[in-house]
C-alpha cells in the first residue's frame, strides 16, 4: 500500500493558504494577489493553467497581467513562479534533473545529511514535514530513502508536482530514483496527528523557516521569493514536539550552522561551514 494510501492526506483551505496565510505567520508580509498564467503558445500549457487556476480557486490571467504580486507560470517545459517586481529575481521553479541537484545526483556531496538520517544503518523511511523546493527529500529519496513530503503551501505543492513529473519522464533519472518521493499536500501536524502506529517513519525531518537575523539573509533569491510567499514557521516548536512523539528512531533538524537549537540537548549533530543537522534520537533510540 502506497503512503499517500496509508495517511489521510488534509488540504488546507486553498484560498487561505495562498492569500492570506503570507500575512498571518508574520506581520511584515501583506496579502498578495496570485495569479496563474499561459507564458506560451501551446495549448498544453493554456489547458494545465485553467486546470491549476480553478484547482487552486486562482484568477487565470494573462503573462504580461500587472495587477497580481506572484504569478505562476507555465512555459514550455515547466511550471514556475514569478515574482512581479522591479528588478525581481529570476523565476522559481523545482528542477529535479538539472543545476545542483542534478549535479548532487551524480556525486555524493551531502554527507552530513546522509549521516544524520542514519545511513550506516541502512537507508530509513522518511517523512520531510517541511519539504519547502524538495532539494533534502529528493536527495534522500535518490540515494534510497523510501521518503514522504509534506507540504501545506498550495503553491509550493503545485511546483513540486511539477517537477515531480518532469523527474519522472527523464529515463535515466527516474531508473534510479523509482517510485521512493511520494508528495502529500497538507498541513504536517494533521499528518502527524493521524498516522497509524504501524506506520510510523524511521526518521522524521525538518527544515523550518526562521525569520532572518539580518535583512542581507534575504539576499538568496530562493529565500527572498519564498519568505515572500509562506512567510516564517511559528508552529516549529509544536511540530517538533509531535515529531519526537511519532519517529521510531529519530528526529533530524536542520538549521544555519550558527544558529540556536530548535530545541534543546540534540543526542548529536552534523555539520559543514553552512549547515548543522540536529539529531534527536527517539524511544528506546535514546542514549
Amino acid at each position: 500500500m502506497q503512503p499517500e494510501e496509508r495517511w489521510q492526506s488534509v488540504a488546507p483551505d486553498s484560498t487561505k493558504s495562498i492569500v492570506e496565510a503570507q500575512s498571518s505567520s508574520n506581520a511584515q508580509f501583506r496579502p498578495l494577489h496570485i495569479g496563474v498564467c499561459a507564458d506560451s503558445s501551446d495549448k498544453g500549457c493554456r489547458r494545465r493553467a485553467t486546470e491549476l487556476a480553478g484547482r487552486l480557486g486562482l484568477s487565470l490571467v494573462d503573462a504580461d497581467d500587472g495587477q497580481h504580486g506572484i504569478l505562476l507560470a507555465f512555459v514550455e517545459d515547466r511550471l514556475e513562479l514569478r515574482l512581479c517586481e522591479c528588478r525581481g529575481p529570476n523565476p522559481l521553479f523545482v528542477d529535479f534533473a538539472n543545476g545542483p541537484l542534478g549535479y548532487a545526483s551524480r556525486i555524493n556531496r551531502f554527507g552530513m545529511l546522509f549521516q544524520a538520517v542514519g545511513f550506516r544503518s541502512g537507508r530509513p523511511r522518511v517523512l520531510d514535514v517541511t519539504a519547502g523546493m524538495g532539494h533534502d527529500a529528493f536527495r534522500l529519496a535518490y540515494h534510497g530513502c523510501e521518503v514522504n513530503a509534506v507540504e501545506r503551501s498550495s503553491i509550493l505543492h503545485a511546483l513540486l508536482e511539477d517537477g515531480l513529473a518532469r523527474a519522472a519522464s527523464n529515463p535515466e533519472l527516474h531508473a534510479q530514483l523509482g517510485d521512493r518521493l511520494h508528495l502529500i499536500h497538507a498541513d504536517a501536524r494533521d499528518v502527524l496527528r493521524e498516522l497509524a502506529p504501524d506506520a510510523a517513519p524511521d526518521v522524521i525531518y525538518l527544515d523550518p523557516m526562521f525569520p532572518p537575523k539580518k535583512k542581507s539573509a534575504l539576499a538568496k533569491a530562493e529565500m527572498r521569493i519564498l519568505r515572500q510567499l509562506v512567510g516564517d514557521d511559528p508552529d516549529a516548536g509544536e511540530l517538533f514536539a509531535m515529531a519526537m512523539n511519532v519517529a521510531r528512531k529519530r528526529v533530524v533538524v536542520k538549521r544555519h550552522r550558527h544558529a540556536a537549537a530548535l530545541a534543546p540537548s540534540p543526542t548529536h549533530s552534523h555539520g559543514d561551514k553552512t549547515t548543522r543537522f540536529d539529531v534527536y534520537m527517539t524511544g528506546t533510540n535514546r542514549g
